[in-house]
């Protein structure tokens, strides 16, 4: 068996992924479908392998002679893109001594390809195609006999004629070249119909229960990757593939662009993270941090969701399902007294995410930066809070100048007064989850190493549930007297260090909400800026050993608008 893979296409349907990545090396389950349809030819007992290539030729040459699949194999590059048929023509040198098989390379099938090279061989006709019911592409009219009548829109003659849709699957004798012009592209529709007009007959290889998708689109791409990874994510979580049907349910995100769902079958649970198509190859992405950090966090005891499946060029990430409640739903359902054992119980896993996750922490596995610094600080969090909330949102002409010495000053003793950890960086009430297993964290996929009293601070005065002062400072004091028990860290320090990053993440927060609701179009962060700057004014009134007159004086008379309050 001969065969010739059809990877020369552009790819302007994947557009824009397909600038920086071939459609030929579009993944699943990490693989690309160059090398899933390498190895099913393998598997069909192929000899020979001819690939053409254009768009981003390299690349897929470069993948394609990467490993050996036990075939002859070797590339044919188009400088002119010439079709299916001048393809097909294009290689006659390769294929001179019998029949040839075509198959396309974004297609992903489970099609037996030695059964209808059987079937070819056997019948002795000039072409074999495999045909399927697919309503979305019947084009081909069929006759009771299985062979081809003709191709695109016209009428059924005979009740036993039918319409079908052409796999992009075919096997051919060289009798088809006689029908393709001597050069240029060529479309071999064009010359398959010249044939039955000249009364050559084309057979039709019904093919049926098999798997066939076509992932010329980015939905249609996503889709493919979906439905080929889900069931063994199942089968790695369980033990065993999903007896049934998956079902899938959108779950509510907050401030991220990424999309959760719930994957349901057997009684059994998952999660899947859609963080979308990659958008570049030569930089880090979110999908990326999320696996590596996560895998991580999981190895050193971290509480947190064990993955079990992804693909970093799709953005697919299959995950534990950690149950539907979390930190803010839990302290609400239960009564006041039992909120703050709770919250020691997060404080403990937290530190224990926070000490041991630095441990062999390589910060090549961030996204954005790699750790959290006074950059960072000024940029992410300062400016952040004074372009957002205060001139965008708040409308107010207040130069990030006219504080930019005061922000340098609470910079510096954030980094000065940190404990050095591992950083969630968003260790909200959102984002811990309370099931019968415990505690679990989830979204850390912006984690870095960085003072770890910031993630206290996010815990603390976080706005979702808005704890009491005196409970604030009781957690404080519990978390400074476990952090020293732990590591030997003088509490001063740690409490020190607390003050400054309670108030960065207080600026962060009403930067994030504040943005999110003017951006991003989600007016419902909007009800929790009377609480975040509530917080601000407090911890700017008893500023200990900081000195941020401007900035206190900047949030005593921010009058919010009527939109905000609740």
């Amino acid at each position: 068996m001969k065969a010739l893979i059809l990877a020369a296409g552009r790819g302007t349907r994947l557009l824009p992924f397909t600038r920086h990545t071939p459609k030929p090396l579009f993944t699943i389950g990490g693989q690309p479908v160059l090398a899933l349809v390498l190895e099913r030819l393998r598997q069909a007992g192929c000899k020979a392998v001819v690939i053409n290539t254009h768009h981003l030729h390299a690349r897929v040459e470069a993948v394609a002679h990467a490993r050996d699949y036990g075939m002859a194999l070797q590339t044919v590059h188009e400088p002119e893109i010439l079709g299916t048929g001048g393809a097909i023509r294009n290689v006659a040198a390769f294929w001179s001594d019998g029949p040839l098989l075509v198959v396309n390379a974004d297609i992903v099938s489970d099609i037996d390809l030695a059964a209808l090279w059987h079937c070819h061989r056997r019948d002795g006709h000039p072409v074999t195609m495999a045909m399927h019911d697919h309503s979305e592409f019947n084009s081909v009219t069929v006759d009771g006999n299985d062979f081809v009548m003709g191709f695109g829109p016209g009428p059924i003659t005979d009740g036993a004629q039918r319409r079908m849709a052409f796999t992009g699957i075919h096997v051919l004798e060289r009798q088809v070249l006689d029908f393709l012009p001597p050069s240029g592209p060529a479309h071999i529709i064009d010359a398959y119909t010249r044939m039955i007009q000249a009364g050559v007959r084309i057979k039709a290889h019904r093919v049926r229960d098999h798997y066939w998708r076509d992932i010329g689109t980015p939905a249609a791409y996503q889709k493919t990757v979906y439905e080929q990874m889900a069931p063994a994510a199942f089968a790695a979580a369980f033990g065993s593939p999903p007896p049934g049907p998956i079902l899938r349910q959108p779950l509510q995100g907050d401030g991220s662009e990424r999309r959760w769902y719930r994957l349901t079958a057997g009684g059994k649970n998952l999660i899947l993270a859609d963080h979308g198509i990659r958008t570049a190859v030569d930089a880090r992405q979110e999908v990326d941090a999320f696996v590596d950090i996560g895998r991580h966090l999981r190895a050193r005891g971290a509480a947190i969701p064990r993955i079990h499946s992804h693909d970093a060029f799709a953005g697919l990430v299959f995950l534990e399902d950690l149950g539907d409640c979390h930190l803010q739903v839990a302290v609400r359902q239960r009564p006041a007294d039992e909120v703050p054992r709770r919250y020691r119980q997060v404080i403990d896993q937290w530190l224990t995410m926070a000490i041991e996750g630095a441990r062999g922490f390589d910060t090549d596995w961030t996204y954005q930066s790699a750790c959290y610094d006074r950059p960072l600080i000024l940029e992410r969090e300062c400016r952040y809070f004074m372009e957002a909330f205060i001139q965008n949102y708040m409308g107010l002409a207040e130069p990030y100048a006219d504080l930019a010495a005061e922000f340098e000053h609470l910079a510096d003793h954030a980094i000065a007064d940190g404990c050095i950890g591992f950083m969630h960086r968003d260790l909200q009430s959102r984002n811990i989850m309370v099931g019968q297993e415990g505690i679990g964290f989830i979204d850390f996929q912006g984690g870095r190493l960085g003072p770890l009293q910031y993630d206290l601070a996010s815990l603390l005065i976080d706005p979702y549930v808005a704890l009491p002062l005196p409970l604030q400072e009781s957690l404080l004091a519990y978390a400074a007297r476990a952090f020293h028990a732990r590591t030997g860290a003088p509490e001063d320090r740690f409490r020190r260090g607390y003050v400054s990053c309670a108030i960065t993440r207080n600026l962060q927060i009403l930067g994030a909400f504040a943005h999110l609701t003017q951006v991003k179009g989600k007016p419902y962060f909007a009800s929790y800026i009377p609480d975040a700057l509530a917080a601000l004014r407090h911890r700017l009134a008893a500023p200990e050993h900081l000195h941020l007159p401007r900035l206190t004086t900047l949030v005593a008379r921010i009058a919010l608008p009527p939109r905000t309050k609740i």
